[in-house]
């Protein structure tokens, strides 16, 4: 597997290299680049992947999945690097969106308990009428949270949603109170786990296992996504992006956890490297090694989000114009890796 995912990277750097693209310009918003989920986005910048796909590429951090779509349909970005869910919600908004490379095979959500709380939430049930953290209002955090309120046969509204951001200030938030619950993603849960052996996971979606048992099927996560009128009209840009990522995913799949970590930025890892460290290990899984969307997984998303939301229910979406894998066939064929 390894040497075949080297070759792929190897194929993938040649055709990259002579690309007859210019350095074009393209602003990606980012939806909490300190969260391992999107790793994939930040360290194609560090490996220089984009550069050598002829691209220009600007990488904007913000709060949450919710502001960097704000950001691509107000015009100040190009693409979003978020949750595939969003051009599904999207949809039955009539707002088309289109994910063109995958990046997490896995979404990576958890619902965790407050310290302070672990005594009296014992289950999602008990979270009714308490504060719960998201990373933003209207982000995949906040759709997980009302799915998992749903599930549990309470109304998705009966928890008031509190926007903590996804790095240092979720945690915080956690550590002081200031919430009863949170959904959260690595490195953030592990840096809890490391500090509260007793942490309380309601709900975990870091595993293959995990995500089948909370949504009865895989479940897509992060992705490289934008308006369908920018894909079709930036073509070139949208094929350098999808290659880029793929030789960030092959590099991440042929390398040690050690490794990938010396790549990220200092800010990012933070000063406790053993912790962000045992938590990419525990996310390394989440990470496509094929960046194709699976149908199937895109149809999960749909059902997932029919049963808390009746817009979306009632909206009757196609869900294969949410995403199209040509770019990523593109790349595998011109590579000579086409399956």
């Amino acid at each position: 597997m390894k040497n075949t995912i080297a070759r792929l990277a190897g194929a993938l750097l040649a055709l990259a290299l002579t690309t007859s693209l210019a350095q074009s310009k393209v602003t990606i918003a980012v939806g909490g680049g300190s969260c391992l989920c999107y790793l994939p986005t930040v360290l194609a910048r560090q490996l220089g992947e984009y550069d050598k796909a002829g691209l220009d590429v600007e990488l904007v951090d913000l709060k949450g999945g919710s502001d960097a779509l704000k950001a691509v349909l107000g015009g100040s970005a190009d693409v979003v690097s978020g949750y595939f869910d969003h051009c599904v919600n999207l949809a039955a908004k009539k707002q088309e969106l289109q994910a063109f490379v995958v990046y997490d095979r896995y979404p990576g959500l958890v619902l965790v308990v407050a310290p302070s709380r672990t005594n009296d939430i014992k289950s999602v049930k008990d979270l009714a009428g308490k504060k719960v953290g998201v990373s933003a209002p209207g982000s995949s955090t906040d759709f997980f949270l009302k799915y998992m309120l749903k599930k549990n046969g309470l109304d998705p509204t009966s928890a008031a949603v509190i926007g903590v951001g996804l790095g240092a200030t979720a945690v915080a938030a956690m550590e002081q109170g200031q919430i009863d619950a949170a959904v959260m993603l690595d490195p953030s849960v592990t840096v809890l786990q490391g500090s509260h052996k007793d942490l309380r996971i309601l709900s975990d979606t870091r595993t293959q296992k995990d995500t089948l048992e909370t949504f009865g099927g895989e479940y897509p996560g992060g992705a490289l996504y934008s308006t369908a009128a920018w894909v079709s009209g930036h073509e070139k840009e949208t094929q350098a992006l999808t290659n880029a990522i793929l030789a960030t995913l092959a590099w991440i799949h042929s390398h040690s956890p050690e490794e990938i970590m010396a790549k990220m930025p200092e800010e990012t890892v933070g000063k406790n490297k053993d912790l962000y460290l045992a938590a990419l290990k525990n996310t390394i899984p989440m990470y496509s090694e094929t960046g194709k969307m699976d149908p199937k997984g895109a149809d999960a998303v749909l059902a997932v989000f029919s049963v808390g939301s009746p817009e979306v229910a009632n909206a009757k979406i196609d869900v294969s114009k949410t995403f199209t894998n040509k770019f990523v066939d593109h790349a595998k064929k011109s590579a000579g890796t086409a399956k």
